[in-house]
């Protein structure tokens, strides 16, 4: 009976211990990097008259969760230490610049793994599998994001919900205003290059280069709209992965808040980066 006892005891140190360890991680947070978006609910796709074919139909999403989105696009300075780290190969710069400028020429492969390095470094169970499948806090395969503990990508409706400004949404087509060149660099100001992280004006929650900058890579993989009204999608099949918000060398109708494009998760380009999410905790008591 003590046994028994004894054993149940431990289990349960363990199980607190390893929950604490998870909410110290979230209630460290700073902010200098990552920004709280609240969980509510808005209309996803096109709803102006300019529709792409992959913009519509609209739907209705809601979140019945909060989740921290990186204030910023992930860096040269960041991504170095990640491949100084772990051994891997550092992206080409074409000669632009690296420090804080958006990385780029890196794969959704390679964007997963930062994540997945970046958790561990935080004592956090890691987001993904070797086959890029989402995982629980217990490594179980799962297709919920509200149930990932650890660092990764956001799903594209979390990616278009903090571009519109969240809860704080003034209803803006550029993440942050109607005027593209108030928060984007594009094709009208770009300079022929990506530049730093957060010298445009940030949208309503305070993030910076939702819109242009670089493309960013989404968890989810590329499907077609469905009009039915959804809670906490996450699309988890399919040959391509989702990007979003345009970039430096494109145009003012690629960096609105609803343009999408899909790439193989294998692909590379100049123009195409990622920002880190992740999943609030409430703190333990």
């Amino acid at each position: 009976m003590r046994k028994g006892m004894m054993l149940t005891v431990c289990i349960l140190i363990l199980a607190i211990l390893t929950f604490a360890n998870t909410e110290k991680a979230v209630s460290a947070e700073s902010e200098d990097y990552l920004v709280l978006v609240e969980k509510g609910s808005f209309t996803m796709g096109n709803t102006w008259e300019d529709k792409d074919s992959n913009e519509k139909p609209t739907h209705e999403v809601e979140f019945t969760y909060d989740f921290y989105l990186g204030k910023y696009e992930v860096t040269y300075d960041e991504y170095d230490a990640f491949c100084a780290d772990t051994g891997r190969s550092k992206p080409e710069d074409l000669g632009w610049g690296r420090e804080s400028k958006p990385v780029n020429n890196v794969s959704w492969w390679d964007a997963i793994a930062y994540c997945n390095w970046l958790s561990e470094k935080e004592d956090l169970p890691i987001a993904y599998d070797d086959e890029g499948n989402l995982l629980d806090r217990y490594g179980m395969i799962i297709t919920d994001p509200s149930k990932v503990v650890g660092y990764r990508l956001p799903t594209e409706a979390e990616w278009e919900y903090a571009a519109r400004g969240g809860n704080k949404s003034e209803g803006y087509k550029y993440a942050g205003s109607n005027d593209g060149r108030d928060v984007a660099w594009y094709t009208v100001n770009m300079q022929f290059m990506p530049q730093e992280v957060g010298k445009k004006a940030p949208n309503e929650l305070g993030l910076y280069d939702m819109s242009g900058n670089v493309w960013e890579w989404c968890s989810d993989w590329f499907g077609e709209y469905s009009s039915s009204a959804q809670t906490d999608p996450y699309n988890d099949s399919g040959s391509d992965k989702v990007g979003r918000g345009g970039s430096w060398s494109h145009s003012a109708r690629s960096i609105r808040v609803v343009s999408r494009r899909s790439d193989p998760p294998t692909y590379t380009d100049y123009n195409i980066g990622f920002r880190i999410c992740r999943t609030f905790f409430e703190p333990a008591l």
